[in-house]
């Protein structure tokens, strides 16, 4: 099963990759007399600005990548690249975007700035309104509260030169032409990366009522920065969104029908707790033991961790380790679960797997299930028992997904193509 896991966990990394998008969105388009530049900035912005460069050739006069630690995989033509913190932006985050920031400092109206947006670009992408230490501080804290990812744009925006549509009004008069790759659910372009080039559909009184509800620690020049409202109104930009954890739910189905699983896309919007989803998909697992065919289980979305000690660990991770619990004694049941981008958290962790012997080696190891939680020590659990997955940076982030196989003998692979992804089984 472990095999399983790791074929569709490959093929459905490579059917995610923004390559076709990027490509499609630039090959015809006409970018009239003026200069092109190219920004690329996210975790799958290396892939994007890579395949931007290939497409655009001498047509580009220039360009900036912005990306994760590690990310970066050779020399790109024409575009210079950087490597800054995530997911709390350090002095590389704030030294590329100055960078950025001086490539767009001068254009004229019929200059374009093609902008290459992923996910991890509210960490890496950033020119703070506060302090350098205050903001890493306010960061760390909507982190570790549980609060989800629009909750914590909403209050990145409003401490940034950048984000909230700001990035697109330092380009003016030059247009945007904005391809963003969405790692949050629903879409939202105006919170994907906390949106640098896009009008904030977020308010003050949103903002205030998230730093209410969590109990944040804020300087007066903070607070008074969230009751600034953001723009509202562009009229330099143009948006493609490609890419979106849909696409990644439906591949994950397609290679689960290729190893003779039928599949159900439970959901493409999880968004609760991590060990709270692993649970639930332990008990989705025990209510479909009986009957001959193998079964695939697909739930979508971004979970959260609500830090109670200081282990290590990601999201994915975490929701394993709650679901081995769940499964501990099921025969041919396994679950698997991964961030599409390559890491989990601050880990060089990709995901986790576990099945139905993991709780039993973990207990005669000596490790607690229960205590690996509570200090959220998921990685260094599942490490004991090889339940670690790792794929390294992949050039894509479009969320994360979680996959419940159930194999029964006597399913022949390939007999169940005719079934819907959404079917029930």
């Amino acid at each position: 099963m472990r095999n399983d896991a790791d074929f569709i966990i490959n093929e459905v990394l490579q059917e995610v990759m923004p390559d076709r998008a990027v490509i499609s969105a630039l090959e015809k388009r006409d970018f009239g007399e003026g200069k092109v530049y190219v920004v690329s900035v996210g975790k799958a912005a290396w892939q994007m600005a890579k395949t931007a460069s290939e497409v655009l050739g001498d047509r580009m006069k220039a360009g900036i990548c912005v990306t994760k630690y590690g990310h970066i995989r050779g020399v790109i033509s024409r575009i210079r690249c950087f490597e800054a913190g995530h997911p709390v932006p350090d002095r590389n985050s704030f030294r590329a975007t100055k960078a950025v920031l001086q490539l767009v400092k001068n254009l004229n109206e019929k200059d374009t700035v093609v902008f290459l947006l992923s996910g991890g670009g509210s960490a890496l992408f950033e020119d703070p309104l506060v302090p350098e230490e205050e903001l890493k501080d306010i960061t760390d804290q909507l982190l570790a509260c549980g609060a989800d990812i629009v909750e914590i744009n909403t209050i990145r925006k409003r401490l940034s030169g950048v984000k909230g549509g700001r990035f697109a009004i330092r380009c003016q008069p030059g247009k945007v032409y904005s391809i963003v790759l969405s790692d949050i659910l629903g879409d939202p372009l105006d919170m994907i990366a906390s949106g640098p080039a896009c009008p904030d559909t977020s308010t003050c009184a949103q903002a205030l009522a998230v730093a209410e509800k969590y109990g944040l620690r804020f300087s007066s020049k903070a607070m008074a920065l969230l009751g600034q409202e953001t723009p509202k109104k562009l009229t330099n930009v143009e948006t493609v969104i490609t890419g979106s954890v849909g696409a990644l739910c439906r591949a994950a189905a397609a290679s689960c029908r290729k190893r003779g699983y039928m599949p159900c896309i439970l959901t493409d919007r999880l968004d609760c707790e991590a060990r709270e989803a692993g649970r639930f998909l332990a008990a989705v697992a025990k209510s479909h033991q009986e009957g001959r065919v193998s079964l695939a289980y697909i739930a979508g979305g971004e979970t959260v961790v609500h830090l109670t000690g200081k282990g290590k660990g990601g999201r994915n991770q975490e929701l394993v380790l709650a679901a081995a619990e769940g499964i501990a004694g099921l025969r041919d049941t396994a679950l698997f679960s991964v961030g599409s981008d390559g890491t989990d958290g601050p880990t060089d962790a990709a995901g986790g797997y576990c099945d139905g012997e993991t709780k039993e080696k973990l207990d005669r190891s000596g490790i607690s299930i229960y205590r690996s939680l509570q200090e959220n020590n998921s990685y260094d659990a599942l490490d004991r028992v090889g339940g670690l997955i790792f794929t390294g940076p992949t050039g894509t982030n479009v969320n994360d997904v979680t996959v419940v196989l159930i194999r029964r003998e006597g399913t022949e692979r390939g007999i169940i193509s005719g079934y819907s992804d959404n079917a029930a089984p």
